[in-house]
């Protein structure tokens, strides 16, 4: 496959020219949350089809930003990781995931998939440091039959797929009433007060949870008024 580039002599060029074709963005979004299986990603990445994908895989390993690797046991399965250089593109994959919430979410579209799973990266880039500065806590998030956690530790922000060995609260929530946290038409409060979400663990724990992620409101991207 010919790589597209921009003939430019700049770091923003240079950078667009490896990582701006179609779906790789989003398979490094995927990767940033662990190594993940060849299934695993197509999977995620409804869309993408098998002959795309391995091509996408072999271009983030020609460029440096993947590498293939076996997991550990018991799986012993070959899947796929970011290198340093890859793990390096997350503070702009969560710049772009900070601008979506503001400026380009809207409601989802009939079209449109949602992993839970994808929140995983979501808490990372709705994550208010200040608001966890004096704090350690453990939180495991339940949506559907995703399970993943978060782990604060004064200002900071691990997140991964899995649950947590000794969680300081959980959050069970389904899908449906997750997106319409996410949209604003919903609080954590109203849905436990509907029974479309359960909550358990420290209460200090849950009280501080309310204040750890802020979701921006969404705006309207405004066009420019014609020339008078």
């Amino acid at each position: 496959m010919d790589q597209r580039t921009y003939n430019q002599y700049c770091a923003t060029a240079r950078t667009l020219d490896i990582v701006g074709e179609r779906w790789t963005l989003l398979l490094i979004r995927e990767l940033l949350t662990g190594p993940k299986r060849f299934g695993d990603l197509q999977a995620s990445l409804r869309g993408l089809g098998t002959g795309l994908l391995a091509a996408r895989l072999k271009h983030l390993e020609a460029e440096g930003l993947a590498r293939k690797i076996t997991l550990p046991p018991p799986a012993r399965t070959p899947a796929y990781a970011l290198t340093e250089a890859g793990e390096e593109l997350a503070p702009a994959i969560l710049a772009l995931a900070r601008w979506g919430l503001k400026w380009a979410m809207g409601q989802p579209r009939e079209s449109e998939t949602f992993h839970p799973g994808w929140a995983v990266l979501g808490l990372r880039a709705c994550f208010d440091p200040g608001a966890a500065a004096d704090l350690r806590a453990v939180y495991e998030f339940r949506i559907d039959e995703e399970v993943f956690h978060a782990r604060i530790h004064d200002g900071t922000i691990e997140t991964l797929h899995g649950p947590a060995q000794h969680p300081d609260a959980t959050i069970t929530i389904g899908a449906a009433s997750f997106l319409r946290l996410t949209g604003h038409d919903l609080t954590l409060a109203e849905a436990m007060e509907s029974g479309e979400a359960s909550v358990a663990g420290d209460s200090e724990a849950l009280r501080r949870l309310r204040s750890l992620f802020r979701l921006p409101p969404p705006h309207i991207r405004n066009a420019l008024p014609p020339a008078s």
